[in-house]
């Protein structure tokens, strides 16, 4: 590729970049200058005028030359485009391989003339613009326009163009080859990726039960590097076409578009990205120094967990939410540092997106923070453990697992229950496994026994009852309260310790068959709910159950 080619490719890569710095701050200067409150009239004119009134540069077949200044009289882009026009109507008007420059100074400045025609007068304004002397400045000009006249004339030769063709010839093989080589590589790659995710992800499939399919993860593997290559052959393609443009000079205007509004963009990202380098070096410290404390936290409660390092007062149920809730605040702390790193976390745009999603997480979370609270509060006030039989409203269960946002209770019916942690702070718990004072759970139960039977002999029954029902305590020994005097009968409550507060519906049901069994054995008749008169015949069995069912007995 020829050095005009080269220059023409940095100057699409670089000078855009500058150009677009410079419009950016001379855009920004009116503005400041607006919150002065000197000459803000001035200011505001200044401000509403475009910017290629002020400056603009004179570019030939896509090379800036250099940049001219203008009034509002003749604005710049005006200003430039004539010299444009003089300069490209010397060039064409000889095929000469030599330009005749001169230079002549005159009252308003220095006039620069090329084969005897007048190109553009350097004012004190384009010296004073680009800082430097003006006949320095006029020298500087001129030679950058004998250059533009000499390679614009160079570059439309025969043999320019047979050069030009060549390369283009080398382009299109070279683009050929690599087409040939990636659609081959198009069909074997994924097909071997595949393969090898789906040996890798057979053991995930087994281990899941299914749940993870090796071959959707395969698949996606697939189709991920089929998308890569397509990528890879677009900018090849790209590539390809830019090169071939910018080969002939007719076609350099469509080259320029490409490699402006693409390339252009794509190396801003480079250049972000390696600017990005030292903030990621720093993102990476923070990473692995929390990375670090997590660790050294989990082994910390590790040995809290296997008794090697003791806290006084620290439950054993509260080890694991701990260390959980440490990591929790490593991460969010790790996260807050890092933040003012990431590309774009000063702009306004990440500020307002940050400001909306704090808004709705506000509005929505409500619920969701109260039953973290909860359960915080649920886990470290110590009314229940894990295993132990409890009652939270309507539902009775052992308690399974405690988690921040809910706590898991399984029913007596073997159901599993998931009760919100703010329900549960905001009911009462009866916590049946709980030890008070050592003598356990204390079950009882209400018969009512008309006022004919002496209390002694049914406070004796009631005892004996008790005694009969396993994993009842004899010690402390079952007692009878008189609960009520109804209207057709005394309500007698039997009440007993026991220390398997799991087995209570179990014991329950034991002791009113025990209670029924000693009742019956004494011809003591337990009242129904609604009593009218004695019956002639007691209501208890006559006889004893011999064990067999009417319909086993027709058998």
């Amino acid at each position: 590729m020829s050095k005009t080619r080269i220059d023409f490719v940095m100057t699409f890569l670089v000078r855009p970049m500058l150009a677009l710095t410079l419009a950016v701050s001379l855009w920004q200067t009116p503005a400041i200058a607006q919150d002065s409150e000197s000459d803000s009239a001035e200011v505001e004119a200044a401000s509403a005028v475009p910017d290629s009134t002020f400056v603009n540069p004179v570019i030939i077949d896509g090379n800036m030359l250099f940049s001219v200044r203008g009034t509002t009289a003749l604005p710049a882009h005006e200003r430039s485009l004539n010299i444009q026009n003089l300069i490209l109507e010397v060039a064409e008007s000889s095929e000469q391989t030599s330009v005749k420059m001169n230079t002549i100074q005159g009252e308003m400045g220095y006039e620069i003339f090329a084969n005897g025609q007048p190109i553009i007068l350097t004012t004190e304004a384009d010296a004073e613009y680009e800082q430097v002397d003006i006949a320095v400045l006029a020298s500087i000009q001129s030679e950058a326009i004998k250059e533009a006249i000499l390679a614009y004339r160079a570059e439309r030769t025969e043999e320019a163009r047979v050069q030009s063709a060549f390369e283009v010839l080398s382009w299109t093989a070279g683009f050929a080859i690599l087409v040939f080589v990636l659609l081959r590589l198009r069909k074997s790659i994924p097909r071997r990726v595949e393969r090898y995710v789906d040996a890798k992800f057979s053991d995930v499939q087994e281990a899941t039960k299914d749940v993870v399919k090796s071959h959707a993860v395969a698949a996606l593997a697939r189709y991920f590097v089929q998308f890569v290559i397509l990528i890879i052959l677009f900018g090849f393609f790209y590539y390809y076409l830019s090169l071939v443009l910018l080969s002939f000079a007719e076609t350099k205007p469509f080259a320029q578009l490409l490699i402006t509004y693409v390339t252009t963009p794509v190396f801003i990202i480079l250049k972000g990205f390696v600017a990005f380098i030292p903030n990621m070096i720093t993102i990476g410290i923070v990473v692995a120094m929390t990375r670090g404390l997590i660790k050294g936290s989990y082994i910390f409660f590790q040995n809290i967990d296997a008794g090697t390092i003791s806290i006084k007062n620290f439950e054993s149920h509260w080890i694991w939410p701990t260390y959980n809730i440490v990591r929790v605040a490593l991460v969010l702390i790790a996260v807050i540092i890092c933040f003012p790193f990431i590309p774009g976390a000063e702009s306004e745009a990440v500020k307002g997106l940050t400001l909306l999603v704090g808004v709705m997480v506000s509005l929505g979370s409500n619920s969701v923070v109260s039953n973290v609270l909860a359960g915080l509060f649920v886990i470290y006030r110590r009314s229940m453990n894990i295993g132990d039989r409890i009652r939270v409203g309507e539902h009775v269960g052992d308690v399974v697992q405690i988690k921040l946002m809910e706590t898991y209770i399984k029913s007596i019916k073997n159901e599993l229950i998931s009760i919100p942690n703010g329900q549960i702070l905001n009911s009462e718990v009866v916590n049946y496994s709980s030890k008070i004072d050592g003598r356990g759970l204390l079950l009882h139960t209400t018969v009512g026994i008309g006022y004919e039977e002496p209390r002694a002999k049914i406070e004796a029954m009631l005892i004996e009852a008790a005694k009969r029902t396993p994993n009842l305590k004899n010690s402390p020994t079952p007692f009878v309260l008189c609960a009520a005097l109804a209207d057709y009968a005394i309500n007698y409550q039997i009440n007993a310790f026991t220390i398997r507060g799991s087995l209570m519906p179990k014991i329950m049901s034991d002791l009113h068959s025990n209670i029924i069994d000693v009742f019956n054995e004494n011809d003591v008749q337990i009242m129904t709910p609604s009593y009218i008169a004695d019956p002639d015949i007691p209501k208890i069995p006559a006889q004893e159950w011999d064990g067999e069912l009417a319909a086993t007995k027709k058998k």
